[in-house]
């Protein structure tokens, strides 16, 4: 089952990303009812990053915060920091990679992960239904151009917020992945990244795809020639979306075994298992399409108005 959905504004990147989100995932709550969550990409920043890190729970939460706040030093300057439950969601100034950080804060034999990092970034997940993450994190109030977002029903793995989805692309900054299938590769693809030297912190196949895809990026591929190459080398049944700052799009199976549906218009892109899911949250604008099996597509967001008056003056 699971429950996915993406959606891209065309006209702005200022627009109620979560909002849209968590209507199109509380149509879709049904077939995901242990764990939610929603990654939402902002436009312009003001040159910091946020990061969501989840503590040990054999940890009090104050020495945890402490021995982030330590590790983090000389990697970066830590502007705010707030916790939420278990995770604590900190804004900060990077002086090194997505990379260092993941290693500084992660450490063999120890608990802490990190859930998110980016500067466009804001991923926040939990176990419940959808409506959780708005009385958590206020996440109707989040704003952006696009954004994907998962309900989930466990099948194989414990239900838990690492469990849960969307998945970060560890140490590589601002991609989220949210996955509807079965990677029947999984053991094989987590073992060569395994000998790579990659963590994985969960039981959860789609773990992996995000995985996959920062490991293409790493070798130069571009974001689109990763996912095109993840038709090949990813067996199993899946329905996949991906985000980046710059771009949102699916990949689906040879055989199309899991749903997905697009609806596109003048001004946005909408993506989901279900079509109600898609209606629930914007109406009825636009013709409802079913991609065919072993495709992919991307879609670009537009400029920010700075960019766009810099590509104007210039």
């Amino acid at each position: 089952m699971c429950g996915i959905a993406g959606y891209l504004s065309k006209t702005s990147t200022d627009e109620p990303i979560g909002r849209v989100l968590l209507d199109m995932l509380t149509g879709l709550a049904r077939r995901g009812p242990d764990s939610a969550g929603m990654a939402c990409f902002r436009g312009g920043t003001d040159g910091t990053s946020v990061a969501w890190v989840r503590l040990p729970t054999d940890l009090d939460p104050v020495t945890a915060e402490a021995i982030v706040q330590e590790r983090l030093a000389g990697l970066a300057e830590v502007r705010s920091l707030e916790r939420h439950g278990d995770t604590v969601r900190l804004q900060l100034w990077l002086d090194g990679s997505a990379r260092d950080v993941s290693r500084a804060l992660e450490r063999p034999g120890e608990d802490f992960e990190v859930v998110s990092l980016g500067e466009h970034l804001e991923l926040v997940k939990q176990v419940g239904a959808p409506g959780g993450l708005a009385a958590t994190y206020g996440v109707a109030q989040m704003r952006g151009s696009h954004g994907i977002g998962h309900t989930r029903l466990s099948t194989e793995s414990k239900v838990d917020l690492s469990h849960s989805q969307p998945f970060w692309a560890h140490g590589a900054a601002d991609i989220a992945t949210v996955h509807n299938g079965h990677i029947t590769n999984y053991d094989r693809l987590r073992r060569i990244y395994e000998q790579q030297g990659v963590r994985f912190f969960t039981e959860n196949d789609s773990e992996v795809i995000g995985v996959y895809l920062a490991d293409q990026l790493g070798r130069g591929r571009t974001l689109e020639q990763a996912v095109a190459n993840s038709l090949d080398d990813l067996d199993g049944s899946f329905t996949y979306l991906v985000a980046t700052p710059d771009l949102i799009g699916y990949a689906r199976d040879p055989f199309a075994l899991k749903p997905l549906v697009t609806v596109e218009t003048d001004t946005y892109v909408a993506m989901a298992n279900e079509e109600i899911a898609i209606r629930a949250a914007l109406g009825d604008a636009g013709v409802a399409h079913e991609p065919s099996g072993h495709v992919y597509r991307l879609w670009k967001r537009r400029a920010s108005p700075a960019a766009d008056t810099a590509d104007a003056a210039a």
